[in-house]
């Protein structure tokens, strides 16, 4: 596809991209919105190119925007200049980003998993908040995890919110969706340590013995 200008809010595709901020158009589409030229980038280098690319006129002359354009026109995406409040509408700010990428959206199957190729894996039980999803995520690619495994109904780890804490770690970090049953089942032949996080717990984590690979379990923000 080849780049193309914008300056309507009612353009289908524009329309399409602000939709995405509902998890029923994101669940249906497959497709999440991730804001700013460095988590673009870090889409990009991690092999996630864009579907869609929009930017503003101010961005097109940036070494890293023409990088990104090239990018996505290479894997048959589409690439658009829009205007600020063409931005501002897609991110819901009033001083938005002068770049918003569209991706697909990746999870990992929980039988692919390969237990020893991390020294950690995190599994979250029913996490509610966003923020605080992709607050883990970050940490979670910061600190060489595996992945992160989603037990039961947990927020959507594809939300704007979500991607924003994120910090562009959504694209480093594997994602496994499986229900209560599916991880007890599976959780059974883990070959190292399973870790849990109690409020009422005795053990200080820096002092506990961990067996590699150790699979850390954590709670919702209300039961812990």
């Amino acid at each position: 596809m080849s780049s193309r200008a914008v300056t309507s809010l009612a353009n289908p595709t524009v329309k399409a991209v602000r939709a995405l901020h509902l998890r029923k158009e994101r669940d249906g589409t497959g497709l999440f919105v991730a804001e700013g030229l460095k988590a673009v980038i870090e889409g990009i280098e991690t092999g996630h190119a864009p579907a869609i690319l929009m930017h503003g006129p101010d961005a097109s002359a940036h070494p890293l925007t023409k990088t990104a354009v090239a990018a996505t026109l290479a894997a048959n995406g589409e690439v658009i200049e829009v205007t600020r409040d063409i931005l501002a509408k897609v991110s819901r700010r009033d001083n938005p980003q002068a770049v918003v990428g569209v991706f697909r959206q990746v999870y990992a199957d929980l039988a692919t998993i390969e237990p020893h190729a991390a020294h950690c894996w995190v599994a979250l039980h029913r996490v509610r908040d966003p923020g605080n999803l992709g607050t883990i995520l970050r940490t979670a690619d910061a600190a060489g995890c595996g992945g992160v495994i989603l037990v039961g109904e947990c927020c959507d780890p594809y939300s704007v919110e979500a991607v924003r804490a994120t910090m562009g770690s959504i694209f480093a970090v594997p994602l496994i969706k499986a229900s209560e049953a599916e991880f007890a089942a599976w959780r059974n032949g883990w070959p190292g340590s399973v870790v849990g996080t109690l409020l009422t717990a005795e053990v200080d984590h820096r002092e506990a013995a961990y067996a590699r690979p150790t699979l850390i379990v954590m709670g919702n923000e209300q039961q812990g």
